[in-house]
């Protein structure tokens, strides 16, 4: 029996193209859980661009990858910011190198400069550049995401000799989202399963991103979507439809009978 869903925003619940959860998406998930079924969303967005979820009912979310959890009353269930020292090695970098950086805490973001490339993210995702601040400010911040504008050659470098204590994740050419080592949505779901006692055969989750291989890989029933990479379906137990055909709603429907 599952007790617990996890569900990516961005190509799962979210359409690119509309940037809106598909009315039977709403429907179903509010059906599953009259069962008693819990809702939890997944993303890797940090929480103040967490701002497309409609009228969709959820009993908690992970954001940032799993370094921030909470439930849906604010509950805090994991919180692992930035180290400082990958901050101020990030500030001394960035005064000889500098390229845009948006720092995302869960009440606050900002971004350094911008570029093209950034603004252009920005659009995809259907969000507002954030206000414009000096490096600096992200000391005063619980700095749980850097979204980094910087080139993948520039991985390596960056990774290794700046943000040693974190790790980065790419769906997109122009940007790494970057969180402190040792998180993702796995780590995430334990987590929120742990917090509410629900055993990990229990578990169901969509995703159609990179960073949602490790949830589809590790939950009781991992459902990819029809627009999701072939890597991303390799991982999954099944294939749904895509997020433009009600995917989340044919698949709910077909194991919850709703």
């Amino acid at each position: 029996m599952i007790k617990a869903i996890f569900l990516d925003i961005d190509g799962t619940l979210v359409s690119f193209h509309t940037h809106q959860i598909p009315p039977s998406t709403i429907n179903a998930i509010h059906q599953v859980r009259q069962q008693g079924v819990k809702v939890f969303i997944a993303t890797g967005r940090p929480l103040p661009f967490v701002d497309n979820l409609g009228e969709l009912e959820y009993d908690g979310i992970m954001t940032v990858n799993g370094a921030s959890c909470r439930t849906a009353d604010g509950t805090v269930i994991r919180h692992q910011p930035i180290h400082r020292d990958d901050l101020l090695r990030l500030i001394d970098y960035y005064h000889s190198h500098p390229f845009p950086l948006a720092f995302a805490a869960n009440d606050d973001i900002f971004i350094t400069m911008t570029s093209p490339e950034a603004l252009e993210v920005l659009s995809i995702l259907n969000l507002k550049c954030p206000p414009m601040s000096p490096i600096e400010r992200c000391l005063e911040m619980d700095v749980m995401q850097i979204i980094a504008f910087f080139k993948d050659m520039d991985d390596p470098r960056i990774m290794t000799e700046v943000l040693q204590g974190c790790s980065a994740q790419r769906w997109h050419p122009y940007f790494a989202d970057v969180i402190c080592q040792g998180n993702n949505k796995a780590i995430g779901i334990d987590a929120i399963i742990g917090h509410y006692g629900i055993s990990l055969e229990e578990t169901m989750a969509f995703g159609d991103g990179g960073n949602d291989i490790t949830m589809l890989q590790h939950v009781g029933l991992g459902i990819a979507m029809g627009n999701a990479r072939e890597e991303v379906k390799a991982a999954a137990d099944d294939v749904t439809a895509s997020v433009d055909e009600d995917g989340v709603a044919q698949a709910l429907k077909r194991y919850f009978h709703i």
